[in-house]
């Protein structure tokens, strides 16, 4: 798993390739809730380039957004696709989580 951290007009975007699972799950929790200022800032997680995501997964993607949840940022994913779609579909994430087709349509409602 690799992941790019960037700001976007103050949104934190963190660009994540590769798999999100028991391995690299902590890994990508701690990337980019470490990136995330005190007083909290939107997020966006774009997971276009995710070809994997376990259970470990999710449970890491569910801590970052009840961390955000606390600061009253957003948080949303965008570019789910395959079976990374599937796997949020399956378990109800995609009603729990704001999942966006793009990261524009992503950036833009973060940055309403």
């Amino acid at each position: 798993m690799d992941a790019r951290i960037s700001n976007v007009e103050n949104v934190l975007v963190a660009e994540i390739e590769g798999r999100i699972d028991g391995v690299t799950a902590q890994e990508f929790e701690a990337t980019v809730t470490s990136n995330i200022p005190e007083g909290g800032t939107p997020v966006v997680c774009d997971l276009s380039s995710v070809s994997y995501v376990s259970s470990a997964g999710l449970r890491a993607i569910l801590v970052i957004a009840k961390r955000l949840s606390k600061t009253e940022a957003s948080f949303s994913i965008c570019g789910l696709s395959g079976s990374v779609a599937e796997v949020f579909r399956v378990s109800g994430f995609d009603k729990i989580i704001k999942v966006h087709g793009s990261r524009e349509d992503a950036l833009a409602e973060a940055k309403a």
